[in-house]
């Protein structure tokens, strides 16, 4: 007996994917990429793999780098800078330490050592113009270094903070160890004083003791060897008493201080 052979179902056993009439591919369906003929496809590991940045990227990196490499050198060229001027200060401060072991230098000393006044008249309500003649001591204490004493500078009298009369001293060079003493008139013009201060100075006057500061600035050079140093200024500040307000007046104390301004 024949066996009966049934026909087989017409669909084919895997029918491709339906679309619709938009192209798309139906859900639920997958679909593999074949290469086209004449094309090859090459599996690489994803660690060997090197990515390349973008071009805006890739500028934005150059630019960083630039930027960097600019500060970089800023950094050391201020660093170089301060690294000299560390060292110029270090020199200078040894030269100025050997210097100082060599030579040791004094300042110079002031004094006043006497004193003569005119045209005090405190009976009259006018304003007064005091002379001061002034005897100036100036002291070079130093064995191996030579001053300049500079124009510039200044002397001037006051009583009870009212200036009085002022003047200067003259510029001259002191060799070491040395003491010059020179007269130095000072002039006052149109002083008005109260009458407090004239009351005052009746009273002192008729007891012996006329206070009076005087101050004096001076800047000098000093000459070591061959070297001479910028301008160095000295300050003095002196009490003087005397025992009255005429061209006989003697001093009868006086206590001086001294400062000296390097810069």
């Amino acid at each position: 007996m024949a066996d009966r052979v049934h026909p087989r179902d017409s669909s084919p056993a895997s029918s491709p994917p339906s679309s619709n009439n938009s192209g798309e591919v139906a859900a639920g369906t997958h679909t593999k990429h074949v290469p086209s003929p004449g094309t090859y496809v090459v599996q690489v590991p994803k660690d060997q793999i090197y990515r390349y940045p973008p071009p805006g990227s890739s500028r934005r990196y150059e630019a960083l780098r630039k930027r960097k490499s600019r500060r970089s050198c800023c950094c050391r060229c201020v660093c170089y800078t301060f690294s000299l001027l560390l060292i110029l200060i270090i020199a200078l401060a040894i030269t100025a330490a050997v210097l100082y072991l060599v030579f040791r230098p004094e300042a110079p000393k002031y004094t006043i050592s006497d004193v003569a006044i005119k045209n005090f008249n405190l009976t009259s309500s006018s304003p007064v113009s005091p002379e001061f003649d002034v005897t100036v001591r100036a002291e070079n204490p130093n064995n191996k270094i030579g001053i300049y004493h500079r124009k510039g500078n200044s002397v001037t009298v006051f009583y009870s903070d009212v200036r009085l009369s002022n003047g200067k001293l003259r510029a001259f060079y002191q060799p070491t160890n040395n003491v010059t003493v020179f007269q130095t008139p000072l002039k006052g013009s149109n002083v008005l004083l109260g009458n407090a201060v004239k009351t005052a100075l009746r009273n002192e006057q008729m007891k012996g003791k006329v206070p009076f500061k005087v101050n004096i600035k001076a800047p000098v050079k000093v000459k070591a060897g061959a070297v001479k140093t910028w301008e160095i200024t000295v300050k003095v500040k002196c009490d003087i008493t005397v025992n009255t307000l005429t061209a006989k007046s003697k001093i009868i104390s006086k206590d001086c201080k001294y400062s000296v301004r390097l810069w």
